[in-house]
């Protein structure tokens, strides 16, 4: 971005955001880890309130004797615990009687039977172990771990059951060696009753569902892998063959477990939780860091700030110098708003050392042009005065024709000093154009030129006088530098809106490099100061000064030795 207004708005945008952002990670930093530490806290309080819930919902077939549970539960972890059914029917709630009420939503809902999605592994019903089988099983692992020096660990089954936890890739074949052999993992009286009732459970379901799925008809048999009472999935079964199994196990479970309860969790006396404040290291860690932001901030504005100064400087010292009269003063440019200005004012330096030079050339040209005449006329009368010369009639018309030429150069400066001051007043109305180029042509006819006029009827409105001028000016150049026996035509003719005047001449033409300064102030081609010519150099100016104030344009086309063609363009309406 080179704009100087969008790098400071940028900049001013990139400053606030940096503000912001660390003022927002300050603050959240401050209080991020106390607020973490207590949700966090809150969601592991909650987690193991509801997984002792979900223990007790799975042990036990009902919630009637749970409220004494609870109230340890909830004094434990110093929270309100309250149960309801699906009816909104109180189960069991630790509160008192001023309690606040319930919340509308409940925290979770307590059903070992659906613990996200899922049969809650404690909830082992008719899988159950009898004391007497409990004592045998136990009795057959500790012989195990005798036998096999410890190299194994055993841990229970939620239904009582010991359990291989560590047996590598082939050390069951240590069994072996062992007197009990497989008897750890041989199916008690309870299990086999528990598997003949959801074998038929299963098979039920399967002849609702899945009459083609006869070939799951029982579900998996004991094993080494598979030995105990959960059974999760039938192994390459459809899908509705996986959920006939779950179906079974819940509706075999669900007169071992208590019913489903809404669970509500809040504090003891209901109050909402105490605020956190930010502590004292925290408030001093964004006082420092916003002071640093600050310093930051002031550091990149005076560098900005130091940048945008520097040009300036620069442009006011070339400034200085200018108006002390150094027409050579030039600054750097750059880029943006500041570099527009350095080229800027290049610009106009070079437009005052250009217009210094065109001042004194003129001075010069003007003071060239006027001491012509004058020494003329000054010469002859010291002359008579002398009685060198006697004042005869051919002495007094050169003399008046000298005094013309000093006349006609002083009104052309009047005209171009009215035209440069914006005095230059117009008079327009509605004329034919055609009976001006007629009155100019009469009026510059000579006998050693051929001068004519091709015209068509064009009616404008505009300042006669001044385009009798401005068009007499062309015709009087044209005729001036045509040799004898040349032709200038004056042609009008109308063009889309404008007006169109043409005056083409045979002379000698102009060189293409001079063409861009015939309407320059006192240029000739021929740099010479002869007055072979005759004429100011003021005339071609005074005419594009007169066509502008008219609304119009004037051009030059010429080809060297050929001859010139002056066209004036001019508005119709």
């Amino acid at each position: 971005m080179k704009s100087l207004l969008v790098r400071f708005f940028l900049f001013s945008l990139v400053i606030a955001a940096c503000s912001i952002a660390v003022t927002a990670w300050l603050a959240s930093q401050a209080t991020t880890g106390a607020i973490r530490q207590e949700q966090g806290d809150a969601l592991e309080t909650d987690a193991q309130i509801f997984d002792e819930l979900v223990h007790y919902a799975a042990t036990h077939k009902d919630w009637a004797g749970a409220k004494s549970d609870v109230d340890g539960i909830a004094q434990k972890y110093d929270r309100r615990i309250a149960l309801t059914d699906g009816n909104g029917t109180t189960l069991v709630d630790t509160g008192g009687k001023n309690s606040p009420q319930l919340p509308i939503t409940p925290k979770a809902l307590v059903d070992p039977l659906n613990v996200n999605g899922k049969i809650d592994p404690r909830a082992v019903g008719p899988f159950k172990l009898a004391d007497e089988e409990y004592r045998t099983l136990h009795a057959y692992a500790d012989q195990l771990l005798q036998c096999t020096s410890n190299r194994i660990t055993l841990m229970e089954a939620p239904n009582g059951r010991p359990r291989l936890s560590n047996l590598g890739p082939g050390e069951l074949s240590t069994w072996d060696d062992c007197s009990v052999g497989y008897r750890l993992y041989t199916l008690t009286v309870t299990e086999k009753a528990a598997y003949g009732q959801l074998q038929a459970l299963f098979s039920k379901c399967l002849d609702q569902r899945v009459p083609y799925g006869r070939n799951y008809d029982k579900p998996p048999g004991p094993g080494p892998d598979n030995f105990d009472w959960e059974i999760t999935t039938v192994n390459g079964a459809p899908p509705e063959v996986v959920a006939c199994m779950d179906t079974s196990r819940r509706e075999q479970l669900r007169p071992y477990v208590a019913a489903p309860a809404q669970l509500f969790l809040t504090s003891p006396t209901g109050d909402e939780p105490m605020a956190i404040d930010l502590s004292t290291t925290g408030a001093t860690r964004i006082t420092l860091v916003a002071l640093g932001i600050l310093a930051l901030a002031g550091f990149a504005s005076w560098l900005t700030a130091t940048q945008l100064v520097r040009p300036i400087r620069a442009l006011t010292a070339a400034t200085k110098r200018t108006a002390e009269g150094d027409r050579t003063a030039r600054v750097a440019g750059g880029a943006g708003e500041i570099g527009e200005l350095a080229r800027s004012f290049n610009s106009m330096s070079e437009k005052l050392a250009e217009t210094e030079r065109q001042r004194q050339a003129m001075v010069s040209d003007v003071a060239h042009e006027l001491r012509t005449p004058l020494g003329n006329i000054t010469g002859w009368l010291e002359a008579t005065q002398d009685g060198l010369a006697e004042p005869d009639p051919h002495l007094i018309a050169m003399l008046l024709e000298e005094s013309l030429l000093l006349q006609r150069l002083v009104d052309d400066l009047h005209d171009l000093a009215q035209a440069d001051a914006g005095t230059l007043r117009l008079h327009p109305e509605p004329i034919a154009l055609d009976d001006v180029v007629d009155q100019v042509v009469n009026a510059q006819q000579n006998r050693e030129i051929l001068l004519r006029a091709e015209t068509t009827p064009v009616h404008i409105s505009a300042d006669p006088v001044r385009l009798r001028q401005a068009l007499g000016n062309l015709v009087a150049n044209a005729v001036r530098y045509s040799p004898p026996g040349g032709e200038v035509v004056v042609k009008l003719f109308q063009w889309q809106d404008r007006a169109i005047l043409e005056v083409t001449d045979t002379g000698t033409g102009i060189a293409s490099d001079d063409l861009p300064h015939v309407f320059d102030r006192f240029w000739r081609a021929d740099k010479s100061r002869s007055r072979r010519t005759g004429g100011s150099g003021l005339g071609l100016a005074i005419t594009r000064h007169l066509v502008e104030a008219h609304g119009g344009t004037v051009s030059v086309t010429s080809t060297l030795g050929e001859g010139s063609t002056f066209r004036i363009s001019l508005p119709r309406a």
